[in-house]
């Protein structure tokens, strides 16, 4: 179709939009699955199995268990597309025939209510009674359900783009009981990994569960019930807000922190706030929002000694590392446990932009050192990143020649490593000893040659006395 299409010149939408029509007046049941078939496979969160497709299709919301007679083969189920949809041989998954296709279903007004249908389906099964039968501490091979896993992961999903009546209804019965309910075991073993299998998962409560996909208005109905603690940690001493934080749910942070009886500050098993997590993950609205609270402690560490701030600019997010510096209660200059300081953890991982941002502080100390001596310029020479090299050279408070603990100067990682470029760099300062040895007695250009670096090797040897070649 889609060559007959290319050699004629018709409008694609058109062709499409003619197929969608055929389908629609197909007979008997074909009609219905042939557009819930385009539903699942335009809007799920990931590519569909052919089994999990075919599992999902065979859903009825109102009914207590998953009837097998309504499982139908694959053929029927591809025939029912008209062609638009086929299976990958080699993984079974489960795709539209053109990229071109996929961006026909997104529109709004091709496939209306899709996320709340695959909503109200992933919720219907998880519902039944052969799903809530399964003991919640034990994942097992579940191949005979193999909708399970997609509909436990991604259900909050489809419900926070569309949250239907019925959809809020069956998520709350889950919800009620998600520490005894496989699906919790599920999502928490996707996000923890696999070691999250021994962890006890009667610790995870409703309101965390929600608030990890960040659908509001069921966080606001599981607040309102009776024992409902909204500070409450569960298995990875995650409390609601946490959740809320790490995903970058703003609706649910800003209704916790206003509404709910929460501490912004309370901390997780590794010491991570609920702003550390934003923070590291470049949430920029949580970060912003958080401190309305006014009782936060933005410059909290976790057990590593590590800030958000620190967190955020080895990250690179630098809008999150701006709004982090205009608080006089963060210090810019804050080492952790092992001495790296956020300019130190922004020049190894080569974000320039939050190097700039540092650099412009007042008190941020360009030359310091972690705990194996290495500066800021010595990390960020050793990874290569030139920019950031630049930057820094362009300070007069940076001691080019610093060496680390072992003798081992900026100039002399760049050769050791092979960055040219920074190695060009380095020479443009008048202050740079190319002669510099570490404590084996190798001076950059011996090292170069060893590792028969030619390029380095070619710039150091002008520079270079006869002992440095060893």
């Amino acid at each position: 179709m889609l060559r007959k299409v290319a050699t004629t010149g018709v409008d694609l939408d058109s062709v499409y939009a003619e197929t969608l029509q055929r389908i629609r007046e197909q007979k008997g049941d074909r009609s219905r699955l042939g557009i819930e078939v385009l539903m699942w496979v335009s809007h799920s969160e990931r590519p569909l199995r052919i089994d999990e497709l075919r599992h999902a299709l065979a859903v009825e919301i109102d009914s207590t268990d998953l009837d097998p007679e309504n499982i139908r083969p694959q053929d029927t189920v591809l025939g029912s597309c008209l062609g638009l949809v086929v299976v990958n041989e080699e993984t079974s998954a489960v795709r539209l025939i053109h990229y071109t296709l996929q961006k026909y279903l997104s529109r709004p007004d091709i496939l209306p209510d899709a996320h709340k249908t695959l909503a109200e389906s992933c919720l219907a099964y998880l519902n039944y009674e052969q799903v809530e039968r399964l003991p919640a501490n034990k994942v097992r091979d579940l191949g005979y359900m193999p909708f399970l896993e997609y509909s436990s992961l991604y259900w909050g999903n489809h419900a926070k783009g569309e949250l239907s009546d019925r959809a809020k209804s069956l998520a709350l019965e889950i919800l009620n009981r998600a520490g005894n309910h496989i699906s919790a075991s599920l999502l928490v073993k996707k996000i923890r990994g696999s070691h999250s299998c021994s962890l006890p998962h009667h610790l995870w409560p409703g309101i965390h569960y929600a608030s990890y996909f960040g659908i509001v208005e069921i966080v606001a109905t599981l607040i309102e019930m009776e024992g409902c603690d909204t500070d409450q940690s569960d298995c990875m001493g995650f409390t609601a807000l946490m959740w809320a934080a790490r995903q970058g749910n703003e609706a649910v942070v800003e209704f916790l922190i206003t509404e709910g009886d929460v501490n912004p500050n309370k901390p997780d098993n590794s010491g991570q706030t609920p702003l550390w997590n934003a923070s590291e993950n470049g949430h920029e609205g949580v970060v912003k929002l958080l401190p309305e609270r006014g009782d936060i402690s933005p410059d909290k560490p976790d057990n590593g000694g590590r800030t958000p701030l620190s967190c955020a600019s080895m990250n690179g997010h630098d809008r999150v590392v701006r709004l982090l510096l205009t608080r006089s209660d963060v210090n810019p200059d804050k080492p952790d446990y092992l001495g790296q300081t956020p300019l130190w953890r922004a020049s190894s991982n080569g974000h320039e932009r939050v190097v700039t941002l540092l650099l412009s502080q007042d008190g941020v100390n360009p030359d310091k050192l972690n705990s194996d001596g290495q500066t800021p310029l010595s990390s960020a020479s050793a990874s290569g990143h030139e920019e950031i090299v630049r930057l820094l050279l362009s300070r007069n408070d940076i001691n080019p020649n610093k060496p680390d603990k072992y003798g081992q100067t900026p100039l002399w990682w760049a050769s050791l490593i092979g960055h040219e470029g920074v190695v060009r760099l380095l020479l443009t300062r008048d202050d740079i000893d190319p002669n510099k040895s570490n404590n084996d007695c190798r001076t950059p250009l011996l090292i170069a040659s060893i590792y028969r670096r030619s390029e380095i090797v070619a710039r150091l040897q002008p520079r270079a006395t006869p002992a440095s070649v060893g």
